[in-house]
């Protein structure tokens, strides 16, 4: 009998239907939060406090099942996002609405939205993904700070008289230079040195063109890259979960000679001896 509930629970885990709904569930409990920061009535106070009831224990439910379908238990927890959505329901179990801790609680069950990307794969790749990535881009991130430096000390040396407050230091020219790379106004910075400069727009292009478009591409570049060599492992995993070996291009070559080998021995057996 403890096999049967076993294989039911385990065909309910892997149920798309569930899954929907779970996913379901998730974006209420977001909605709820958001409701609850406007001016609600007592009937819909009440209301909403029997609904994240509701979301508590579905989430208790749905947890248990996830650990109980698992095979083998001590795994469920090697993954991180196991741990997560395990902590954030044993967490949102603790009483403490009416403590001094109420607003703890309030952020418990925000990060509760966190869990659709435990539920859907794809933002799973995506997350896991930008996480291997921060190595690689940690040296994007400190050669873009490099750039950042040597401009802003030129940046100060050059227009801190025309406007102390944008250029007075190297830390207030190197947030100003922030503003120039995300674009905002970043002209009137620029026309403003240019009365003095005329040929200050040098600055301001060369450093755009440095931050904003080839450090940027590379960043794309290596999340993207990242991105591929996620997919091709989980595409390995599942071929090798079901015992398959992904085909290379020497194996298709070899399959299609055999198989044109195949059509001309046909041919030939089939064609009129004379």
């Amino acid at each position: 009998m403890l096999t049967n509930l076993h294989l039911s629970l385990v065909n309910l885990r892997h149920n798309r239907a569930f899954e929907f709904f779970v996913i379901a569930v998730i974006i209420i409990s977001a909605l709820e939060i958001g409701a609850k920061t406007y001016d609600l009535s007592p009937a819909a106070v009440s209301i909403t406090k029997y609904l994240d009831i509701f979301i508590t224990v579905f989430f208790l439910v749905e947890i248990s099942i996830r650990f109980i379908a698992e095979q083998n238990k001590k795994h469920f927890f090697k993954s991180g996002w196991n741990v997560f959505d395990t902590l954030v329901v044993v967490i949102s179990l603790i009483p403490i609405e009416q403590s001094e801790m109420v607003l703890l609680a309030r952020l418990i069950r925000i990060f509760r939205v966190l869990r659709m990307i435990s539920i859907v794969p794809e933002l799973r790749t995506l997350i896991n993904s930008l996480f291997i990535a921060l190595p690689r881009l940690g040296y994007v991130v400190l050669l873009m700070f490099i750039i950042f430096y040597i401009y802003a000390a030129i940046g100060s040396a050059l227009f801190a008289e025309i406007n102390p407050v944008l250029w007075g230091n190297i830390a207030i020219s190197m947030l100003t230079l922030f503003r120039v790379m995300t674009f905002e106004d970043w002209t009137d910075v620029q026309y403003e040195t240019m009365e003095v400069y005329p040929m200050s727009w040098l600055f301001y292009m060369t450093f755009i063109f440095f931050t904003a478009f080839a450090f940027l591409n590379m960043v794309i570049g290596i999340v993207v890259g990242v991105m591929d060599e996620e997919h091709s492992r989980e595409r390995a995993e599942k071929l090798k979960a079901q015992n398959l070996v992904e085909p290379t291009m020497l194996d298709l070559q070899n399959q299609i000679a055999a198989l044109s080998q195949q059509i001309h021995d046909l041919k030939e057996t089939q064609s009129p001896k004379h």
